[in-house]
């Protein structure tokens, strides 16, 4: 099993910046596909970004296109963290974010593809 926990969610304003990490614990695995994933009030969770990585390498990263340009993902192969560096925030961008990580590796952007999930950080933009 692979326990992941969220945090860095919280209020800001539109415009500005938040970090999410999250970091894995339990099983872990030498090479790495981790994933965001948000879900705002009343609506589906949607894909926002993965990411697949090893020691010393990033194999790929992929973006929603709504965040391209706004979103990083990032991860800490040391520290089995993932980071999501959110930038420009909008109000849009409001809902609980939800870290994943897939059992194999897989490029993926949708849920059924991922096999642990953090319980989330909540993300408020203000107007």
């Amino acid at each position: 099993q692979v326990q992941l926990v969220e945090s860095g969610g919280g209020l800001v304003q539109a415009g500005g910046s938040l970090r999410l990490s999250c970091a894995a614990s339990g099983r872990t695995f030498s090479s790495r596909v981790m994933g965001w994933f948000r879900q705002a009030p009343g609506k589906e969770r949607e894909f926002v970004a993965s990411i697949s990585w090893s020691v010393g390498s990033t194999y790929w990263a992929s973006y929603a296109e709504f965040v391209k340009g706004r979103f990083t993902i990032s991860g800490d192969n040391a520290k089995n963290t993932v980071y999501l560096q959110m930038n420009s925030l909008k109000p849009e961008d409001t809902a609980v974010y939800y870290c994943a990580a897939a059992a194999k590796l897989v490029r993926s952007s949708s849920r059924d593809d991922y096999d642990y999930w953090g319980r989330g950080t909540q993300v408020t933009v203000s107007s």
